[in-house]
């Protein structure tokens, strides 16, 4: 009942402005001391939480995301990528805030912080929109949602955190984002292009760039690239983790903006006293919700919703889709990295008890069983398909088949009548028995196992559409954060102007989130087991 009163507790002190890091800090803090009827175990777990808290790896990283994204900043790294954009789309309706949205999704691919490239692409593109006669609310509407791209488009901040507080492999997120990212970034284009089809006054042209100068200003966009190309490839070709990769990230974008002349050893102290204040300010939420997950952990708060929920009935989909909808609600409050921090440690539990069948254990055994025959000696995927082929349909095995057959067996040393029948089950696409598993020697292929994989595949599933709806939460009236930053910006718009016209983009986020909710590959296509 404690851990249940806390709720509102919190929320009234996030609602009279306490800042969240301590308002979640100092509910955690009186919740143990009315649940262990005393101080030392509460003020005990200050040495143990924080030193706990921080010294995680992991969290390096966000640091360093945020140096790059500074320093991309100051190497004018926004501002090719504005231009390279408006040069080809430009000259269309609507086309400087299509170019907008582009150069926000390129730029979110160096710096990670959704404020930082909302703040960053408005003082870029805010005056091109102005001098084109954009209309003010549509201007800061397209600017403050393709901001939102920073948290999605690979490397991002908020989804570190989300891999760190579910024990998640941060490069798999990472890969998983990509698809949802290009995909955001399309949406809010027709969003733009819907808006200026039903509003034609609210957007000028701008002139028609030749080819030749669309070509320069393409040349000079190359850091991003190198910049993006080194960090994630980096780290999906095995050179360097993802913390080494931020590192590295942070290490590139210095040296191009010193090159560029936007570095110097003022700005570099600045720079650092900049992302010092941002990553203490996140660091002391990060502490703030770990002590306040702690006191709900012991109040068996996750654990007794989980089981509610487990033996409740509902489908799995339906607890996702109430689950999606409260963050919703709750994004209209309360700011993205907030949510994550104080949503994940109690409804991760309930999505690890759902089963969405992402993999079954026919497709397990498939898979392993190839890992398997590949690893025979002289036989290519092209063979071990014709073999498979002739035994689904039933066909007499050819000579060279035969052969490939006791190539097989003497690989592995198994029985004809097992292994006979491990090839057909994975001819047919049917579950293996234990003596056939045996047969080709497979490993990991049990329960446990499949429930790892199906865990890994929900967490990951999840992840994206919880990033999804945090985004949405940053536009959505009344407290979208980024609304405020883009609005702070252009002084002679009407914040009710900004509510209207993000109308549009945000039914483009509804719609990508009923996309991967009812098509989860998108998603885990590039996700292996």
């Amino acid at each position: 009942m404690i851990g249940i009163l806390s709720f509102p507790f919190l929320l009234t002190l996030i609602f009279l402005r306490v800042p969240i890091g301590l308002s979640m800090f100092f509910t955690g803090l009186v919740g143990l001391i009315m649940v262990t009827g005393d101080t030392q175990v509460p003020f005990g777990r200050l040495k143990s939480e924080t030193f706990t808290t921080f010294s995680s790896y992991s969290l390096t990283i966000i640091p360093m995301f945020l140096l790059m994204g500074h320093f991309a900043t100051l190497g004018g790294m926004s501002q090719a990528l504005f231009k390279a954009a408006e040069g080809f789309l430009g000259h269309r309706k609507g086309g400087v805030a299509m170019a907008a949205v582009g150069a926000c999704a390129g730029f979110g691919a160096i710096c990670g912080s959704s404020l930082a490239t909302a703040a960053t692409m408005g003082r870029v593109a805010l005056p091109e929109l102005r001098r084109y006669g954009y209309d003010g609310g549509f201007s800061t509407a397209a600017l403050a949602a393709g901001g939102t791209l920073g948290i999605l488009i690979p490397p991002s901040i908020v989804l570190v955190i989300y891999a760190i507080l579910t024990e998640q492999n941060i490069a798999k997120l990472f890969l998983a984002a990509f698809i949802p990212g290009i995909i955001a970034a399309l949406g809010y284009i027709i969003a733009i292009r819907v808006y200026v089809a039903l509003n034609p006054e609210s957007a000028g042209v701008g002139p028609r760039i030749p080819w030749g100068e669309r070509m320069v200003a393409m040349a000079k966009i190359w850091p991003v690239l190198l910049v993006f190309a080194a960090v994630v490839g980096g780290i999906y070709a095995g050179w360097f983790t993802p913390t080494e990769g931020a590192a590295v990230g942070a290490l590139g974008t210095g040296l191009i903006a010193w090159a560029n002349g936007g570095l110097g050893m003022k700005s570099l102290g600045e720079s650092f006293l900049v992302v010092g204040r941002s990553t203490a300010m996140i660091f002391f939420i990060i502490l703030g919700a770990a002590f306040y997950n702690g006191f709900l952990a012991l109040t068996q708060v996750p654990q007794g919703i989980a089981e509610w929920v487990g033996s409740s009935g509902f489908s799995p989909y339906t607890v996702l889709i109430l689950i999606l909808i409260f963050y919703l609600i709750l994004g209209c409050f309360m700011d993205s990295l907030s949510m994550i921090l104080l949503t994940i440690p109690i409804f991760w539990p309930v999505m690890q008890g759902l089963d969405f069948g992402f993999v079954t254990m026919a497709e397990l055994h498939a898979d392993r069983a190839m890992e398997a025959l590949l690893a025979v000696p002289d036989l290519t995927r092209d063979s071990i398909d014709a073999l498979l082929a002739a035994y689904r349909e039933g066909a007499q095995l050819s000579l060279a088949q035969t052969v490939q057959f006791d190539t097989i067996q003497a690989h592995f040393g198994a029985d004809i009548v097992p292994l006979d029948g491990a090839l057909r089950a994975l001819a047919d696409g049917a579950e293996m028995t234990r003596d056939q598993t045996r047969a080709l020697e497979l490993r990991r292929v049990n329960q446990g196992a499949l429930n790892r994989i199906n865990t890994e595949m929900v967490a990951i599933w999840f992840g994206i559409l919880v990033l999804i709806v945090v985004e949405v939460g940053l536009i959505t009236p009344p407290v979208g954060m980024n609304l405020f930053i883009i609005n702070a910006m252009e002084k002679t718009t009407k914040m009710t102007a900004t509510y209207r016209a993000v109308l549009y983009f945000i039914a483009s986020d509804l719609l990508r989130v009923v996309l991967l909710v009812a098509f989860p590959v998108i998603t885990l296509v590039f996700i292996t087991w």
